[in-house]
């Protein structure tokens, strides 16, 4: 990720955050999912800078940010330290993008924490139970094992995983960078400690409460989501009141990936 740099720091109760804005104009925030970082918004918050400010932030645990030993990095940690952070920015209702893991930190932070948004949208968020594959149970009951599995194992165990988040496939670059942060002594144990701290009950505690969201909503998903199912958006979309949908033909979960220039254009709509 030599080309992607977050240049700013923020001390947070689960550890050090890094992270940079971009532009000048109306506040912009994007939040990522997992097992990614911020470096997936890279094309499309350069894009989305012309005519406003970006945020950009490495979860606690994941991309650049701190990864340590007995780390809180769950949902509920996440969900405070956005909170936090927007409080830290002087943000008090930015427009909030959000994919996968990060669709359920911006709830969370919104429901649970009193975060204000002028506008939100999701990119194949983690929102709706059942949720977590049985890759995530088996490292949920066995993560002290999986920490210790020999490097050369891990790293093509994250390649395989990382992979199939696309539905296209990955250039490969692309895929070494998204894999970068996982390996090595604090890359590696980081992994599997974000998995196993993927709770569940974190969403159930918000799930019955998405209709009271009274802001504007867009929701985007790949038809070709093979980690949550496309039938999930339309559930989802029925849920919040008032909240637009649009599908993105061709593109898997990682639609960043996969369809940067269809996402760019729905996102620049909702947001103007």
């Amino acid at each position: 990720m030599a080309d992607w740099k977050l240049s700013e720091t923020y001390q947070s109760a689960s550890g050090e955050v890094r992270w940079d804005a971009f532009g000048d104009g109306e506040p912009v925030v994007l939040l990522h999912g997992t097992p990614f970082s911020s470096y997936v918004w890279r094309a499309i918050a350069k894009a989305l800078a012309d005519g406003r400010r970006v945020y950009v932030w490495d979860m606690p645990g994941y991309g650049a940010s701190e990864m340590a030993a007995g780390q809180d990095v769950s949902l509920g940690a996440q969900g405070r330290v956005f909170a936090e952070l927007l409080a830290h920015w002087g943000l008090d209702e930015p427009q909030v993008v959000a994919h996968d893991f990060g669709g359920a930190v911006a709830l969370r932070a919104h429901l649970l924490h009193g975060a204000r948004y002028r506008r939100l949208a999701m990119i194949d968020p983690v929102a709706l139970a059942p949720w977590g594959s049985p890759f995530f149970r088996l490292v949920g009951d066995n993560a002290a094992v999986f920490e210790q599995v020999p490097s050369h194992l891990h790293r093509a165990l994250v390649r395989e995983y990382v992979t199939s988040a696309s539905g296209p496939g990955l250039h490969p670059a692309t895929l070494d960078a998204l894999v970068q942060p996982w390996l090595g002594e604090g890359g590696q144990p980081a992994f599997y400690r974000q998995i196993a701290q993927a709770d569940q009950r974190f969403t159930d505690e918000v799930q019955g409460r998405y209709g009271e969201l009274d802001l504007p909503v867009l929701i985007c998903w790949g038809t070709d989501d093979s980690w949550i199912p496309v039938a999930k958006a339309h559930e989802l979309a029925a849920a919040i009141p008032g909240a637009r949908l649009r599908l993105i033909e061709g593109a898997g979960h990682l639609v960043q990936e996969d369809a940067p220039a269809e996402l760019t254009a729905a996102l620049l709509d909702f947001l103007s």
